[in-house]
């Protein structure tokens, strides 16, 4: 049996890796983390249903450093999120897929994320007194 030749359909190692890929990626991790954060809640809402007892274990829970670490990553999640969304809602209107700007708007997503992340946080320990 003769080997036949066939062009080969390029991979990861044929491309450069750019701020577009890290992006989506992060796009789809948040998602992800969001999902993951939505059981979360539906577990906080059942805990706050059951009653007192429940509802007091599982803050304690949220209140040690792992737990205050996964509401930092959903809080950033959530922003990510919807910032990238409304970036890809511009893709969809046709606008912003110019190799430079698209760069400079995923860094904007990101540094909006961070500021929103800081400000939500800012506001929910200091309880709106900032």
């Amino acid at each position: 049996m003769s080997q036949i030749s066939r062009p080969l359909s390029p991979h990861l190692q044929v491309y450069r890796w750019a701020v577009s890929n890290t992006l989506s990626i992060l796009h789809r991790m948040t998602g992800v983390a969001l999902s993951i954060g939505a059981i979360a809640l539906v577990g906080w809402l059942l805990a706050l249903a059951a009653g007192q007892a429940s509802f007091l274990q599982l803050s304690e829970l949220l209140s040690g450093f792992i737990g205050q670490l996964l509401l930092l990553g959903w809080s950033f999640a959530f922003f990510y999120h919807l910032c990238n969304g409304i970036r890809h809602l511009a893709w969809d209107i046709d606008r912003g897929f110019d190799k430079h700007f698209a760069r400079k708007s995923g860094l904007v997503v990101v540094s909006l994320s961070v500021l929103l992340t800081a400000a939500f946080w800012v506001v929910a320990l200091t309880g709106g007194a900032a």
